[in-house]
């Protein structure tokens, strides 16, 4: 395995598929932030100059105190969205909040304790979301465009 392809692993790049037209910037951001709304349960929004980034897409938990935030800036010349994945969540002890970043699939959920007919205490599911449920879609979108989504973890 080369370098390359070893380190494109590591941050989770992807690469549009060999003979896809990288279409305009300016399409490719108005796809981006067309995602963004009432169907889907993540917002992207224009980035501001101390995020430094084009595009910010963002995901929220309050209950669960998780954060997700994937910053992406675009770059014309070269037809990449460089792209930073970050995330604030609870430690294991849930003391406080710890920071990551880099393309970590996690799956948070939220949990409710009821009182069921035999007497007896149940956990039920009340919401999921994964990370997946936010990379995918931009993912697709930066790939169905003809760029390549290129995933950092250190210099952005």
């Amino acid at each position: 395995m080369t370098m390359g392809r070893l380190t494109d692993k590591w941050t989770g790049t992807k690469h549009p598929r060999t003979g896809t037209p990288p279409h305009p910037a300016t399409e490719l951001r108005a796809a981006l932030l067309a995602l963004g709304g009432p169907h889907t349960r993540f917002t992207v929004r224009e980035g501001t100059a101390k995020e430094k980034a084009d595009l910010v897409a963002e995901f929220e938990l309050p209950a669960i105190e998780v954060t997700l935030r994937t910053r992406m800036r675009l770059n014309p010349d070269t037809h990449e969205v460089r792209v930073l994945e970050e995330r604030w969540e609870p430690t294991a002890d849930n003391a406080r909040r710890q920071y990551g970043r880099g393309p970590a699939n996690k799956v948070y959920r939220q949990w409710d304790t009821t009182t069921g007919p035999d007497g007896r205490r149940h956990k039920t599911e009340t919401s999921r979301f994964s990370s997946q449920d936010m990379r995918t879609p931009l993912q697709r979108v930066v790939l169905g465009a003809g760029w390549t989504w290129r995933g950092t973890l250190l210099k952005y």
